[in-house]
């Protein structure tokens, strides 16, 4: 390793990241196919993006052809505790563990433009970082930095930190030398196909995002497939079942940024159901929650209400059934008609 390449990575160990690895822009040809065969499929569901930007995520080198280097960084999120245990509290919500805390873009993105900055000063050349805020194939280019593989779950595990991480990224037009790509370490495992509570996976390493829990409560528009609604649970924004079983976690590293940890955590679903607009934004400022909307929200809360059994919630959901938005109305009509129907509930 050379030594400007050996600063670089203690430099961003000392940012707070827990890995960082370099691969060429063109490192991962395989990806083109792959993601065409994936909306080819339709797994994409309403993500129009990506079939709008395949030509930039399916190839690095085109997004910004200057770059001769890619420095592919992780930071852990890792969580304290068990993220699966709200699941068996369904009065409360269950939020993804990314989403508990402030919002990584902004955290993670900061870290990246503090050491693309030092590596300006240290040794010249352009950059430009991304986060999860451009076409950019960060899984694979992560695989082939030697940061991890892409499991059977699709999601980046590492021996060394388990598949708790964000990743992130810095292109650079200096040369650097390449590490050697990440090989598969899943085994005959299946914990993270086995325990999705959806069937989101047809295959192996093949995600079905339309049946997939965290796309349906963040990105999905519109009434939810009622057939997969019960399935939701408590789950609210997001899902963590199948990073959470990952037996790799066993390595996980605790996260370095407590603003990752335990904002949100499992809020009581009555509260949630109550906010108009102009609370939900108060309350999910600075969270990633906030960019879905409060509708969408409070649809994922009303799904939630109709599968916690509870005849408690009954009224929140009732107070809910002429709600403007129409995808809020139908929620909450079908969560009413839920408790009622099992005698659990009536409507107020």
């Amino acid at each position: 390793m050379s030594a400007l390449k050996e600063r670089i990575v203690a430099r961003a160990l000392g940012e707070g990241f827990v890995a960082a690895r370099v691969c060429r822009p063109d490192a991962v040809p395989e990806v083109a196919e792959r993601l065409a065969a994936f909306v080819d499929a339709g797994f994409h569901g309403q993500m129009g993006w990506m079939a709008e930007r395949m030509a930039w995520r399916g190839n690095p080198a085109a997004l910004w052809p200057e770059a001769r280097s890619v420095l592919m960084l992780a930071e852990s999120y890792a969580p304290e505790h068990d993220p699966l245990a709200v699941l068996e509290r369904p009065a409360l919500g269950a939020v993804s563990v990314y989403a508990q805390g402030r919002d990584y873009h902004d955290i993670v993105k900061k870290r990246l433009k503090r050491l693309g900055r030092w590596l300006i000063d240290e040794a010249g050349g352009e950059i430009k970082v991304f986060v999860d805020t451009a076409p950019v194939p960060e899984k694979a280019l992560a695989q082939a930095a030697g940061l991890g593989w892409q499991g059977k779950h699709t999601n980046v595990v590492s021996r060394d930190w388990g598949n708790w991480a964000f990743l992130g990224s810095v292109f650079t037009t200096l040369e650097l030398e390449p590490d050697a790509p990440e090989g598969d370490h899943c085994g005959s495992c299946r914990a993270c196909l086995d325990v999705c509570p959806t069937d989101a996976f047809p295959a192996p390493y093949r995600l079905d995002a339309r049946r997939c829990i965290s796309y349906l409560t963040i990105e999905h528009k519109g009434p939810v497939d009622e057939a997969l609604r019960p399935a939701l649970g408590n789950r609210i924004y997001g899902c963590d079942d199948c990073l959470a079983v990952c037996p790799w976690n066993k390595f996980a590293v605790a996260a370095s940024d407590m603003r990752y940890l335990g904002a949100v955590d499992a809020p009581p679903l009555a509260e949630l159901a109550a906010l108009d607009d102009m609370a939900f934004r108060a309350r999910f400022s600075g969270s990633p929650i906030k960019r879905i909307g409060r509708d969408r929200f409070v649809r994922n809360v009303l799904y939630a209400i109709g599968n916690s059994g509870d005849p408690g919630l009954c009224g929140a959901a009732d107070a809910l059934m002429n709600d403007p938005d129409p995808a809020v109305a139908d929620a909450a009509r079908w969560a009413v008609t839920q408790l009622s129907a099992t005698g659990r509930g009536q409507p107020q």
